[in-house]
């Protein structure tokens, strides 16, 4: 039977399937950081390598005005059915280091999981796909067309990937797109994510004085920035953590009582939540299920503050200025230039006398919504079937993935998530981890994405 080949085929290969992703992961391919651009282009010749050793026909790696983009294919039959792997190589910086139990780029595993910067952030994800397609070729059973457009700037929301997109259309047209980027609710309990959020994301500089002060000689007569970023940042929330700034709700489409009830009939242990993030309480919008928090409702969050002496020891300063990186996720139909334009207005609007405020863009992105009547779909929920045993649940992701409507807008095809995390996988925080098991199911579960969707 071929299933049993393509089972015969990843046991075999199966520790060498490991050893490549941990290649892959000792790479600080962090684009972020300007000092790991040699580190980009590294990763990025080493996936192109890997494509072609897997089976790909063609690999190549194109500079883009950033981090390179490197896309593969494996053309079986023009008149079959192709599908588009998007995934990323980059990666989000690995600070604070003090508190990784090993080195972010020194993969290590444990207790069955693989920890390093990366691992299901998406490294190990869209390397499933890679090993999928390795399965399919060399057991000649690749029923489609398979196209691979893996980029280096996810992370900082893709600046140059539609102008790529926008220029290769003829080069990555498919009939769908398919993206291991997200997550399942558990091996126990798989799920399909149909959506993910949109992202806004600004950077806020406050000013008091032209220089540092002695906080004790102009301590109280002058403004401190700090406190002032403080009581800015405050006033976004009202005392039922809804977002105050006016106008942010406006074009939310609120979820029918149906959309409710179906994210409510996923499981969800509170109390096991809060013991896995060290809670006493959880937090949020009044009238809501965290469930629905992080999947059908808009937030605001502040993602980095600083100012003053932040040193070992005591100073006693009164800082000249303060600084926050703040974000937004999004739902549909709200806009993300239009909610970046609403915060940017908002913080110069609020800034209080004795201090002046400056407020930039960093990037953003649009909320991406599925339909689960597709064929594409029903492809993917039936391969998830056939290796859990078990029917996934649709759900609403919390991320973002900023370039999925360029995707959808430029090539005119809906896309598939079909993530194989777990929201308990640490991304973008210290300790990041991807479990074996979901890795090997991963690669175990996609060969028959390719087989169903030429089928239907």
């Amino acid at each position: 039977m071929i299933m049993q080949a393509w089972k015969d085929y990843q046991e075999k290969n199966k520790q060498r399937f490991l050893d490549e992703l941990l290649e892959l992961l000792r790479i600080p391919s962090v684009s972020a950081n300007s000092t790991h651009k040699e580190d980009m282009r590294k990763c990025a010749e080493v996936v192109r390598q890997r494509m072609l050793e897997a089976g790909a026909t063609t690999s190549t790696v194109y500079d883009t005005d950033g981090h390179p983009v490197v896309y593969a294919e494996k053309i079986t039959d023009p008149s079959k059915p192709t599908v588009l792997v998007y995934g990323h190589y980059d990666v989000q910086p690995p600070d604070p280091l003090n508190l990784w139990h090993s080195g972010p780029f020194e993969p290590v595993i444990k207790d069955g999981r693989i920890y390093a910067r990366g691992s299901a952030d998406d490294k190990g994800q869209f390397y499933m796909h890679v090993k999928a397609m390795e399965i399919l070729t060399k057991t000649n059973t690749l029923e489609s067309n398979i196209k691979f457009l893996i980029e280096g700037e996810e992370e900082v929301g893709s600046p140059n990937l539609e102008k790529f997109i926008a220029s290769h259309k003829d080069l990555l047209k498919c009939d769908v797109i398919l993206i291991s980027d997200t997550a399942m609710i558990s091996m126990e309990t798989p799920s399909i994510d149909i959506g993910v959020r949109g992202l806004s994301y600004i950077q806020v500089e406050v000013t008091g004085s032209n220089r540092d002060l002695h906080s004790g000689v102009y301590g109280g007569a002058v403004a401190n920035p700090i406190t002032m970023l403080a009581k800015m940042i405050a006033s976004c929330h009202d005392e039922n953590n809804h977002i105050t700034i006016p106008g942010f709700y406006d074009d939310v489409v609120e979820p029918t009582t149906a959309e409710r009830k179906l994210m409510a009939a996923a499981p969800f242990d509170e109390l096991e939540y809060k013991k896995d993030l060290g809670l006493k309480e959880v937090w949020g919008e009044k009238g809501y299920t965290t469930n629905e928090r992080t999947g059908i409702r808009p937030t605001l969050e502040i993602n980095g503050i600083w100012g003053g002496y932040t040193g070992e020891g005591a100073k006693t300063v009164l800082p000249s200025k303060a600084y926050a990186k703040i974000s937004a996720r999004l739902v549909p139909n709200q806009s993300s230039e239009k909610i970046t334009e609403m915060l940017l207005q908002y913080f110069r609007k609020i800034a209080p006398a004795g201090v002046t405020v400056e407020a930039h863009n960093l990037h953003g992105g649009e909320p991406y919504m599925t339909p689960i009547d597709s064929k594409a779909y029903q492809s993917a929920a039936k391969s998830i079937e056939t290796t859990f045993g078990k029917k996934p649940i649709p759900v609403r992701g919390g991320g973002s993935i900023p370039i999925c409507s360029i995707l959808e807008k430029e090539l005119g095809v809906k896309i598939i998530f079909m993530g194989f995390g777990l929201d308990s996988d640490n991304l973008h925080s210290p300790n990041e981890k991807f479990d074996l098991v979901n890795f090997y199911k991963g690669i175990e579960t996609i060969p028959y994405f390719h087989k169903y969707f030429s089928e239907a």
